[in-house]
């Protein structure tokens, strides 16, 4: 049984205005795609948790977070505005679960926020459901429209329900970072459009010498793509990049994104490796805690042939720092670049190679730097398993790092008409491969090949 109740918010911030750039990214994406684009999950709670205390909790979160009561408005000349109301109300879902297992009905519920489209004009960015037993709260089913929030703002959102003082119903601090609406108004200035200049000539640099093609065509270009998900649980890569970020002073994601590019040159043989990198842009100033979509992709080259492990690690570190630097521009521009440049090459140029390391625990130090016994030893403990997601990434290749409390998670999707299933597992396994090599002795060559290989 179904019921729900209205709760109302009431907030500052709103007003009028076009999309910031990180928006503008993402509704590229959701209209690429022909879907709704989401993140959220289910979750249990714990014992004593009523209903009139999740009421709050959405209450708090939509009044305080101008983009969790945003919305879109189209114009008449295509334009696409944001519309970020003072007050309103949003719904909360309370779903009895009757005699069914109440975490298979709040999955199903998950499941079903996540497959229906959001209505972009009339509804909120936010569904929520509470799933009682017997008349009890025990999960929380909650999807937001990535449109108004990314990965990054969803943990700033959970860290400022924290704060939240069951009492007054008040945050513990007032929320300052940077609200979409201002987002966008600053980057209309010209210290941005200069800021969006210099990464659109980054692009610019990496579209005019990269590979044009990244994968063997497919023998069957008419077959209708499918994009199964691969989940592979590797404690051994985990202790592997905390011994090679230790032994050379890098980021631990600089040391995964370089294992993928080796085992992605070796097994499609095209080099330079070019991958498109989510950048969280939390590092600039006002965006560190904000509840709202800043992340860009940005292009990453790493000539990886003929070097040695260590050399590839210092190489791939190198360019990491120029995608961070340059994924900060104007979405639109970037798309018109990438046409004209694919018209002057005269041929189609393949961007859709992403990573994204999503790892809670990305800084390993308080880690113990593992010895090589003990990377080989945990080899034997990994773990894959094959699923379709419910709504695919419709990208050629997409590879995001996720991480538990001893092992890497990858998760790689991919159109199977360019690398079929046998090839991704494969690459899954070969990124490992690569790193037990490069712990092992980093002088050794990276092994990867000019000439393409089958997948």
């Amino acid at each position: 049984m179904e019921d729900h109740i209205l709760v109302p918010f009431h907030g500052p911030g709103a007003g009028v205005g076009p999309l910031s750039w990180g928006q503008k990214a993402i509704w590229n994406l959701i209209v690429k795609e022909g879907n709704s684009i989401t993140m959220g999950g289910v979750s249990p709670l714990r014992p004593g948790r009523t209903v009139a205390e999740l009421a709050a909790m959405l209450r708090f979160s939509v009044s305080r977070h101008p983009a969790l009561r945003t919305r879109l408005r189209f114009e008449p000349d295509a334009t696409i505005l944001q519309v970020v109301s003072e007050s309103g109300v949003i719904p909360l879902r309370i779903i009895d679960a009757g005699a069914d297992d109440p975490a298979a009905v709040a999955a199903t519920v998950g499941e079903r926020f996540e497959r229906e489209d959001f209505d972009y004009e009339s509804e909120w960015p936010v569904r929520m459901a509470v799933i009682l037993r017997d008349g009890v709260p025990t999960h929380l089913a909650a999807t937001y429209l990535h449109l108004y929030i990314d990965a990054l703002g969803l943990q700033a959102l959970m860290a400022d329900l924290a704060t939240l003082d069951p009492v007054t119903g008040e945050g513990a601090a007032p929320a300052e970072a940077m609200q979409p609406l201002d987002q966008a108004r600053l980057q209309q200035t010209p210290a941005a459009v200069r800021q969006s200049q210099a990464s659109l000539r980054h692009l610019e640099r990496v579209l005019r010498t990269m590979p044009a093609q990244r994968f063997p065509e497919p023998a069957e270009p008419d077959q209708e793509p499918s994009y199964p998900m691969l989940d592979m649980r590797s404690p051994a890569i985990r202790l592997a990049i905390r011994l090679l970020s230790d032994r050379f002073a890098t980021d631990s994601s600089q040391v995964l994104l370089c294992l993928f590019g080796i085992a992605l040159t070796r097994l499609t043989g095209s080099n330079p490796f070019v991958v498109m990198l989510g950048v969280s842009n939390r590092f600039r100033p006002g965006l560190a805690a904000s509840v709202s979509v800043v992340v860009q992709s940005s292009p990453c080259m790493v000539d990886l042939a003929g070097i040695t492990f260590a050399e590839a690690i210092g190489r791939t570190r190198q360019a990491a720092m120029r995608a961070y630097k340059y994924a900060y521009y104007d979405p639109p521009e970037r798309l018109a670049l990438t046409k004209r440049i694919a018209e002057e090459r005269g041929e189609t140029l393949d961007m859709s190679c992403f990573f994204s390391d999503r790892r809670q625990q990305r800084d390993l130090r308080d880690v113990p730097v593992p010895t090589m016994r003990e990377i080989e030893d945990a080899v034997t403990l990994t773990q894959h398993h094959w699923s379709i997601p419910v709504e695919a990434i419709q990208e050629r290749l997409y590879l995001s790092v996720d991480d538990d409390s001893d092992a890497v998670i990858i998760q790689l999707s991919a159109d199977t008409r360019y690398l079929p299933m046998p090839g991704m597992q494969a690459l899954a396994y070969d990124i490992e491969a690569a790193a037990v090599q490069a712990a092992h002795d980093p002088t050794a060559l990276t092994e990867v090949r000019s000439v393409p290989a089958g997948v």
